[in-house]
């Protein structure tokens, strides 16, 4: 197997795309299912399927198998079984003890109403006598000065300020479920991957994840961000805004306005087959470091 350096002893590849049971694939998560797809078999790597399934209340019936019969139609096949987050909840717990043995976690029973900026605790809670059975969620404390910036293999040099991570954030939810900053730096860590390839809009949740790594000592994947699709009105093209499904019919298409989307060289007309188009898109793979 080929393998890819990253800064230290070439490591085999480990990549992952991770969607979440909330509905079927649309253009948007199709780009990041290709991107890290292309880049895993690029470097002759193992591409797992993760389904990232803590947040049972936005879990749509059926998601998982409409999302699979797509990947499937569109050429996206991954190695090994299909993976459940959820089934990851004991290594949680246990990161969640660690840290509180640290110190650096608090309780808060700050509401919407009264968060600080960025939504952060805007009550002080830190400094609170904050009883067990009193509904709060678990935050985690940041000092960003101690994390070291890092390379995004798409979009170069990121430094760490206050501006790119917040004060504080929450790592478990007052309902009790695990949030997706603390299950994505424990699932996400190394030797489990060694790549992350995934949308530009959670370059935002890399800083968090990075940091909890940091604090418990976890190696921290080689992270790259790709562009995402936006809707006509400029927004994200997401679940959440009513994105329509793949018409997984005409993959051959898709896969082609996907490539078009990352930048790479167009497929020659006579690949018109998904195999055939994915096989030229892996050759030619041109946007990872």
């Amino acid at each position: 197997m080929s393998t890819l350096a990253t800064g230290k002893d070439p490591t085999p590849y480990r990549g992952r795309f991770a969607p979440s049971p909330s509905g079927p694939l649309h253009a948007g998560s199709l780009v990041a299912a290709l991107a890290s797809f292309l880049d895993a078999r690029h470097f002759s790597g193992d591409w797992q399927l993760r389904v990232d399934d803590i947040d049972p209340p936005r879990a749509v019936a059926g998601s998982v198998e409409a999302i699979t019969d797509a990947l499937s139609a569109h050429g996206l096949f991954w190695d090994g079984p299909l993976v459940f987050q959820s089934a990851s909840e004991t290594r949680y717990e246990r990161a969640l003890q660690r840290l509180t043995s640290m110190g650096w976690l608090f309780r808060c029973i700050c509401t919407r109403a009264t968060l600080s900026e960025r939504g952060s605790c805007g009550q002080g809670c830190e400094y609170q006598e904050i009883s067990d059975g009193e509904p709060h969620s678990l935050r985690v404390k940041t000092h960003p000065e101690r994390l070291p910036g890092f390379e995004d293999r798409f979009l170069g040099e990121q430094s760490v300020s206050a501006d790119t991570i917040p004060k504080d954030f929450i790592v478990k939810r007052r309902d009790g479920l695990y949030a997706y900053q603390l299950a994505a730096a424990i699932d996400d860590a190394q030797p489990h991957f060694t790549h992350i390839v995934r949308g530009a809009d959670l370059l935002d949740s890399t800083y968090r994840q990075r940091w909890l790594q940091e604090l418990l000592k976890l190696e921290a994947p080689a992270y790259g961000h790709v562009p995402v699709v936006l809707d006509e009105a400029g927004n994200k093209l997401s679940k959440q805004t009513g994105a329509a499904a793949l018409d997984s019919r005409q993959p051959e298409d898709n896969l082609r306005a996907g490539l078009r989307h990352l930048g790479q060289v167009a497929p020659p007309r006579s690949a018109r087959r998904v195999a055939e188009i994915l096989s030229h898109a892996v050759e030619y793979w041109a946007v990872g470091k």
